[in-house]
């Protein structure tokens, strides 16, 4: 299996760099705990949490798929497509006059690979 701790170790540099943006925020706005009521504090809590709710969830299920000797174009394409769709919806959701476009399709990249890789775990496991 190689594909998926591939690109598991490249959203674990993603996800440094978010907790890094958040440290910064804190460090900007003064807040050592919780957001201190500063948006820009709840924001980056906030791109580094859902990142944090969606990742592990995802990457097991693409751990199966390699597992189950699932066909690895299939994979990686899977796999770019969540890392992409992170990377993106990490972009959009961390501005201030955020840009609704990118966080949605950063979400659909995500829900879309979550559905695809659980329908198709399901297909194989019960078929096999």
């Amino acid at each position: 299996m190689t594909i998926v701790p591939t690109y598991t170790a490249l959203l674990a540099i993603l996800f440094v760099f978010l907790s890094y943006k958040v440290g910064q925020a804190r460090k900007k706005e003064k807040v050592l705990v919780g957001t201190g009521g500063s948006s820009i504090v709840e924001r980056a809590m906030r791109v580094q949490a859902n990142f944090a709710e969606y990742t592990p969830i995802t990457l097991l299920l693409l751990a199966f798929l390699e597992m189950k000797e699932t066909n690895i174009y299939f994979i990686h394409f899977l796999c770019l497509s969540f890392s992409i769709g992170r990377a993106i919806h990490a972009y959009g959701f961390s501005q201030q006059n955020e840009n609704l476009r990118y966080r949605m399709f950063g979400m659909i990249a995500t829900i879309a690979v979550i559905i695809i890789s659980s329908i198709t775990l399901l297909i194989i496991t019960l078929i096999k």
